[in-house]
């Protein structure tokens, strides 16, 4: 099984070990293959999601029966809903005691079914080199996803054939999007006043951001991006619209509302549902995937062209006329623009907007920010700035609380020459202190910026907005210096956006891993819900 996994071209796994684990732990002592030792499964599922979506190759998390494998399940779904590509490895009891009550069993195959794209229990040793490509393959494919394996303690101790070898790899062949659609949808959007891309994830996943980019410049047609498709359009040109994904009525900043025919292009519906955009079932949409569309009732396209993105952009954009950026992108622009300078400091505490200002400023535009889940998320999918594809990391398929101190180590490993810097709130950041340890051990420059508040913010807000108080939301936190010094992390304090970019930069020069934290002003929340109430799972 090491074998095959060192052919899929597996770096390192994120693991904890465990009692069914024992022969794998053993195998991998003698491959290339690195064991990065994590402090909660969690954690591991969460590293192998990023660095999947960070080399578009399956990150691989390993975890025991039982317990082990039931705290993997909210990094696989996060995986599953955010289209990452993932391999989960399950260790489990010896197949002879599955069929009746025994210690620590519980059928794990039957449990990741709803959030895995396929997922297998191995009953015969000879089978593993089909298994571990089959994984690999599912996984990886588009729209990618996580797959996974369980591997009992029966058969990882199993005598194989010494003849069994890893079976090759093959890729599929790329698709192309039929001519003739390519020519009627070009025709529909000739035919519009107000053309508006939609665009997601899966144009990042395709490496499509340039053929995007240069029919926007060629055609003048502006895009919007989904949280998760930051960074395909450059935020400085003219054509980049505000971000969709924060409230139900985002489609009025990005222009959608006023939109004639909108191109979705490489767009994943879960992270900003068309009845957001689309509940009058007016538009007429164009949809440029891999894939063919999902069926919804807000969503039916006019024209499908399905195939390779980047050349189903270059081929549309061979059939349309070059236009001038149009005054209502620039209209749309002024939004953020005039969002970003929008705030009023108050003493001691630093806005969301100067606080995103200060970390644009100090990061360069090929570093990864990684967003948790939280109050904090929705200010940076709407304001953040994004300039090259993959350099904004954002959980908003499974809207995983969490997931960014893990984040944070798997970028810092998967892509050393960048720099990964995490934003997270303090509910979000201490569902997984734990890794703070694993980025110490591994001398991980990661640094983590954390908005305090002491509450679920946006819990709070929702509970204002609609029973007028809030209720059950707040919490205690740790004394942050000390938290930071008792696991070998630096600290700082920024209580204005000055000191934030300051401390920012400081920690961004240093080799080991650093904290800060900024006590956030979230009476300015009330400007998110400015535009209407936020998006069901915002």
């Amino acid at each position: 099984m090491v074998r095959c996994l060192e052919s899929e071209g597996v770096a390192r796994i994120f693991a904890i070990p465990g009692e069914e684990t024992l022969e794998i732990v053993e195998a991998l002592s003698r491959s290339p293959i690195e064991i990065v030792i994590v402090r909660h499964e969690q954690g591991a599922a969460f590293m192998a999601d990023v660095q999947g979506r960070l080399t578009g190759r399956a990150g691989v998390c390993l975890g025991t029966l039982g317990p082990g494998a039931t705290n993997l399940i909210t990094g696989v779904g996060d995986a599953f809903l955010d289209h990452a590509p993932m391999v989960a490895i399950t260790g489990q009891v010896r197949l002879d005691l599955v069929h009746k009550e025994s210690h620590q069993y519980v059928d794990v195959v039957d449990m990741l079914r709803p959030v895995t794209k396929w997922n297998a229990r191995i009953e015969r040793p000879e089978t593993i080199p089909e298994v571990v490509r089959k994984a690999f393959r599912l996984a990886e494919a588009e729209r990618p996803g996580p797959a996974h394996l369980e591997l009992s303690e029966t058969i990882a101790a199993a005598d194989l054939p010494s003849s069994l070898r890893p079976l090759p790899k093959s890729a599929p062949a790329p698709t192309h999007a039929d001519p003739a659609a390519v020519r009627e949808a070009a025709t529909v959007i000739r035919s519009a006043s107000r053309p508006v891309i939609l665009t997601g994830n899966g144009t990042i996943r395709a490496g499509a951001a340039g053929g995007l980019r240069a029919l926007c410049e060629h055609a003048g047609i502006p895009a919007c991006p989904t949280f998760m498709g930051k960074g395909a359009l450059d935020d400085r040109s003219l054509l980049s619209l505000p971000a969709v994904g924060v409230q139900a009525r985002d489609s009025m900043t990005a222009g959608l509302d006023e939109a004639d025919v909108v191109i979705c292009v490489g767009y994943d519906l879960v992270e900003f549902g068309p009845a957001a955009w689309n509940g009058s079932r007016s538009k007429r949409i164009v949809h440029v995937d891999a894939r063919p569309a999902e069926v919804d009732a807000e969503y039916i396209p006019e024209v499908e062209l399905v195939g390779d993105i980047g050349e189903t952009l270059r081929l549309l954009r061979g059939e349309l006329p070059a236009r001038p950026v149009p005054a209502y992108a620039t209209r749309l622009r002024v939004a953020v623009t005039t969002e970003l300078r929008a705030t009023v400091e108050r003493p001691g505490f630093v806005s969301p907007q100067a606080a995103i200002l200060a970390i644009r400023g100090a990061m360069a535009p090929s570093d990864i920010l990684i967003s948790d889940v939280g109050a904090h998320k929705l200010w940076l999918g709407r304001l953040f700035p994004a300039y090259e594809p993959n350099t904004v990391i954002i959980s908003n398929g499974f809207a995983t609380m969490g997931i960014g101190l893990p984040g944070a180590i798997a970028a810092a490993l998967a892509q050393p020459e960048r720099r990964a810097v995490t934003v997270s709130g303090d509910g979000g950041f201490l569902m997984n202190v734990q890794e703070m340890e694993t980025a110490t051990r591994l001398g991980l420059p990661c640094v983590v910026v954390v908005w305090v508040d002491g509450a679920y913010g946006v819990i709070g807000w929702k509970q204002e907005r609609r029973f007028g108080r809030t209720h059950a939301i707040e919490f205690g936190n740790p004394g942050w210096a000390e938290l930071a010094a008792s696991f070998g992390w630096s600290h700082r304090h920024a209580t204005d956006g000055a000191a934030l970019g300051a401390a920012l930069g400081a920690a961004l020069a240093e080799e080991g891993p650093a904290l800060i934290t900024v006590p956030i002003d979230y009476r300015q929340n009330v400007r998110l819900a400015s535009l209407g109430e936020p998006a069901l799972g915002a």
